[in-house]
């Protein structure tokens, strides 16, 4: 790592502990010519990851789309922040365990109702009806007897 003060190569750490939640790590060093310290972060670098829209336009992963279908889906259900962060923990989880540098919108979507259904079955309904689109309540009667047979 080269000193941002004399711009010698030659620097050593001296401490390293987790930082941000143990995302990253905080490294003090010190440089060997100067003797000054300075602080870096050491962090995973995230294989960028492209969402494929219906109309197959592309996008950049954002994590808080999925987070705001969960909360808005779960509004007024007896699901905790908790549960609901676990679920998009769960279904982020998975995308990325994909190793793809592109996915289909329709894969996440199809996933976050997939751990909606079992954590929820009231919020799985609010989160198909819009996902799916759902035109008129025969369709959504539908969807709500495929439920009820399982």
């Amino acid at each position: 790592m080269k000193c941002p003060y004399c711009g010698e190569d030659d620097t050593r750490v001296i401490d390293s502990r987790p930082a941000d939640d143990n995302s990253s790590i905080r490294r003090r060093r010190q440089c060997d010519k100067c003797g000054k310290r300075f602080t870096t972060y050491e962090k995973v670098e995230a294989i960028p990851l492209v969402v494929i829209k219906k109309d197959q336009s592309r996008e950049s992963y954002d994590r808080t789309k999925i987070e705001s279908g969960v909360f808005r889906s779960c509004h007024k259900r007896a699901v905790s922040i908790d549960q609901m962060n676990a679920l998009v923990d769960q279904v982020e989880a998975e995308i990325f365990n994909q190793e793809k540098r592109e996915i289909p919108s329709s894969y996440i979507g199809e996933l976050v109702m997939d751990h909606l259904e079992k954590l929820d079955p009231v919020a799985y309904v609010r989160f198909a009806s819009v996902y799916r689109e759902f035109k008129d309540v025969s369709i959504f009667m539908d969807e709500i007897k495929k439920m009820l047979n399982k």
